[in-house]
């Protein structure tokens, strides 16, 4: 599909995402995102709106049942897709609608903050371990467990270089 027209959407949820099963059992979650542009107009003095774009989006599978999870109503969010047109009649008249086929889909860090968490592939609903925790960040320890720790030295053993209390590790520092 290289062909279809992909764009990227900053807007806000005008909804809870509606989290539906298809008769194979598959999730699909239909959802509205709200995008108005803003412009400063220096003969006001003052910020000024534009006309609000509304576009239903769609998403498939886990990342349906994750979007459904994750974000609510009111919310910013980043969405990447494919635009896909739909054309219909309804009493006599042809309707035609212009929807986005969601790709990829997340909250905006301009205004706010997320944690994430992933999702093992066997159930979309539990979250795998954390492989960078470590016995010592579940205990309090304040240093992310990424970062290496320093070696202590054995009592009263100063290392070379005035350092106390940390080995000598060939002028390097202890991490």
């Amino acid at each position: 599909m290289s062909n279809d027209t992909t764009i990227t959407i900053v807007g806000n949820l005008t909804a809870d995402p509606e989290l539906r099963f298809t008769a194979t059992g598959d999730a699909c979650v239909n959802f509205s995102i709200a995008s108005t542009p803003r412009r400063y107009d220096k003969t006001q003095g003052q910020w000024v709106d534009g006309n609000t774009l509304f576009l239903r989006g769609t998403c498939w599978r886990d990342q349906a049942s994750n979007l459904a999870e994750s974000l609510h109503k009111g919310q910013r969010v980043i969405a990447v897709g494919r635009l896909r047109q739909s054309t219909w009649e309804k009493d006599g008249d042809k309707r035609t609608s212009i929807d986005l086929d969601v790709d990829e889909i997340g909250p905006s860090l301009r205004w706010a903050t997320a944690r994430v968490t992933r999702v093992s592939r066997d159930t979309a609903t539990a979250p795998a371990p954390d492989p960078w925790a470590s016995q010592s960040a579940a205990a309090g320890d304040s240093a992310p467990a990424w970062q290496p720790k320093p070696t202590p030295a054995p009592a009263g053993a100063g290392a070379p270089g005035g350092v106390p209390g940390f080995t000598d590790s060939g002028g390097q520092p202890p991490y």
